[in-house]
């Protein structure tokens, strides 16, 4: 369904992305942001997947600022390589992708970002810093940005098996957001799951019913506050 392109980025450097775009005109567009992995099978298949729902969906390959083409999997070598290669990724970098990917996108209305693990901080800066309506999935790190005002409506997903995400983390996302909840701007749920749930290539780490759940209440997300204005 999907096709390989060229993005171009702020900083005068094309990276690459993967681009699925649907059969009828788009509902809005979706930029997805990737684990540690790079946009490998998996990623592709949540582009493909959001484009059979009606949405413009793009996954940016971050990873081409330093290694172009980088895919890997879910071994013990595989994450260690991601891990070194995330570190060489600044959130401002990655966020200025993210605006560059939205972009190219735009035609079909408004935009929203959803990420997964790394791609959940980054999903979440996107709200903070360029007013993109975000869905966070176990993001690890957002407790370093709890601080800073979201300009754009948040979903959380979280599991309650997360040894990276402890339950005095969620709360910590409770409290910073309170207000926001109270709003109806911030949604925060959490899963009788491990990290990376949502993952259904990874039998170690896929929960299908929380998985399922999670998938809906992102589509519904994203139907109230997306809107095409603009056909693709």
């Amino acid at each position: 369904m999907g096709e390989f392109m060229q993005l171009g980025t702020s900083r005068m450097q094309c990276i690459g992305a993967y681009m699925a775009r649907p059969r009828e005109q788009a509902r809005g567009g979706i930029v997805v942001v990737q684990e540690i992995f790079g946009v490998n099978a998996w990623v592709r298949s949540v582009v493909d997947r959001f484009a059979a729902h009606g949405y413009a969906a793009i996954a940016p390959a971050f990873f081409d600022h330093v290694e172009r083409g980088a895919e890997l999997g879910y071994d013990e070598a595989n994450f260690a390589r991601g891990r070194a290669l995330v570190g060489e990724i600044s959130f401002d970098l990655a966020v200025e992708d993210v605006a560059s990917a939205a972009q190219s996108i735009a035609s079909v209305g408004k935009v929203g970002v959803v990420g997964y693990c790394w791609g959940g901080t980054i999903a979440l800066l996107s709200a903070v810093r360029l007013g993109l309506p975000a869905v966070s999935y176990y993001g690890a790190r957002n407790v370093q940005i709890l601080d800073q005002p979201l300009a754009a409506p948040v979903q959380f997903h979280f599991g309650e098996q997360d040894n990276s995400i402890p339950a005095a983390a969620v709360q910590r996302h409770r409290d910073g957001y309170a207000e926001a909840i109270r709003a109806g701007q911030v949604e925060i749920y959490t899963y009788p799951a491990g990290h990376a749930f949502d993952r259904d290539v990874d039998p170690t780490h896929y929960a299908a019913a929380s998985a399922k759940l999670a998938r809906e209440r992102t589509l519904a997300f994203f139907g109230r506050n997306l809107a095409a204005t603009a056909g693709a």
